[in-house]
C-alpha cells in the first residue's frame, strides 16, 4: 500500500480524512499538542514548525503523497497572535511544499474560502483574492508561496465545515447545540454567507482530488449558499433543539477581533464536474445525527 502523510490528525478535518483514507492507504499522521489515537493509522508526535523534525519525518516515512491539514484556523486567534499562527500557517506550509518538491510527490494544501473579501460571490478558482483578516492573508501567502516553490502542488479551498465532534476537535455546530440545549440565547448572523460542507464530504473531496491528480487551485464548497442563521434553523429542525433561543443578528452588532467578509460562497463547479458530490445541508446534518446516535454522543 502507498504511504499517505496527513498532517494534523487532531484537527477536525485531519481526523475525518484519516478515517476515510485508511481504507485505501497506509496512513501516517501527525499531532502535536493534542495526543490522539486512530485505529489503523500510525500516529506521530511532531512539531511541524521545527524544520529538522519535519525533514526527519519525511526521511523516516518516505511518503508517496502528503495532505497538509494542520493549521491555526481560528481567525480571531490569528488576528491576535500573528507571529505564532504565521509559523504553522505559512512557514510550515512552504517547508512541506519544498520537501514534496524534493521527493517529487503530490502535495495537497488545505486553504480557505476566507481568501476572498466577500464582495463578489460566488467565487471561482480564477477570481482575484483579497482577504480581510490575518488568517485569510496567511492562507494567501501560503498558497502563493507553495505554487512558486512547487508548481505541481494542489491548493484546495475549503468552506465552513461542520459535522460530528472528533475526540480532540469540534466544528462550530457543537457550541451552537450546547447553547440551545442549555436554553441560552444563540444570536447568529443573517448577513454572513458561506457554502458549508461536512468534514466527511470535504475529506472525500480531498481524496478525489488526489485520485484525479488535480493540480493548481480547486474549490471544495458545498452546494448551498446559507447564512449562519439559516444554518442554525436547519440545525434546530434536524436535531429537534429548543428554537426559542435562536435569534438573528448582523455582523456589525458583534465585536470580533478578526473582520469577517459578508459572502465567501464558493463556486465549486470544477470539483462537481470531477465527481465531488456534497449532499444538501439538511441531508448532511441528518447523516451527522444518525452517526452521532450510533456513537451514543
Amino acid at each position: 500500500m502507498k504511504k499517505l502523510l496527513v498532517t494534523g490528525a487532531s484537527g477536525f478535518l485531519g481526523w475525518h480524512l484519516c478515517q476515510l483514507a485508511k481504507q485505501q492507504w497506509d496512513v501516517y499522521s501527525t499531532y502535536f499538542s493534542h495526543p490522539i489515537e486512530i485505529p489503523g493509522v500510525t500516529m506521530l508526535k511532531v512539531d511541524l514548525r521545527d524544520f529538522q523534525a519535519l525533514n526527519h519525518l519525511f526521511e523516516q516515512i518516505q511518503p508517496s503523497t502528503t495532505i497538509h491539514t494542520a493549521a491555526q484556523s481560528s481567525p480571531n486567534y490569528c488576528q491576535n497572535y500573528t507571529e505564532e499562527s504565521y509559523a504553522i500557517n505559512v512557514t510550515t506550509s512552504l517547508n512541506i511544499a519544498g520537501l514534496c518538491a524534493d521527493y517529487s510527490i503530490p502535495y495537497i494544501f488545505t486553504s480557505t474560502d476566507l481568501v476572498f473579501d466577500g464582495l463578489n460571490a460566488p467565487y471561482r478558482e480564477t477570481d482575484p483574492i483579497s482577504p480581510v483578516n490575518t488568517y485569510g492573508e496567511q492562507k494567501v501567502q501560503a498558497e502563493t508561496g507553495i505554487l512558486a516553490r512547487y508548481p505541481q502542488a494542489t491548493i484546495c479551498r475549503i468552506p465552513l465545515m461542520f459535522g460530528m465532534a472528533t475526540p480532540t476537535a469540534t466544528s462550530f455546530m457543537q457550541p451552537f447545540m450546547q447553547t440551545l440545549k442549555e436554553g441560552k440565547e444563540l444570536a447568529l448572523f443573517t448577513d454572513e454567507f458561506r457554502t458549508p460542507a461536512s468534514g466527511t464530504t470535504v475529506a472525500k473531496g480531498l481524496l478525489m482530488v488526489l485520485e484525479k491528480e488535480v493540480r493548481g487551485i480547486i474549490h471544495l464548497g458545498g452546494k448551498e449558499r446559507l447564512s449562519r442563521y439559516d444554518f442554525g434553523r436547519l440545525l434546530v429542525e434536524v436535531f429537534q433543539l429548543p428554537a426559542t433561543g435562536l435569534k438573528s443578528c448582523r455582523q456589525q452588532d458583534v465585536q470580533m477581533a478578526a473582520p469577517r467578509p459578508a459572502d465567501v460562497s464558493l463556486d465549486s463547479s470544477k470539483a462537481f464536474n470531477l465527481g465531488y458530490q456534497p449532499l444538501s445541508v439538511r441531508e448532511e446534518l441528518e447523516a451527522v445525527r444518525v452517526r452521532s446516535r450510533v456513537k451514543g454522543t
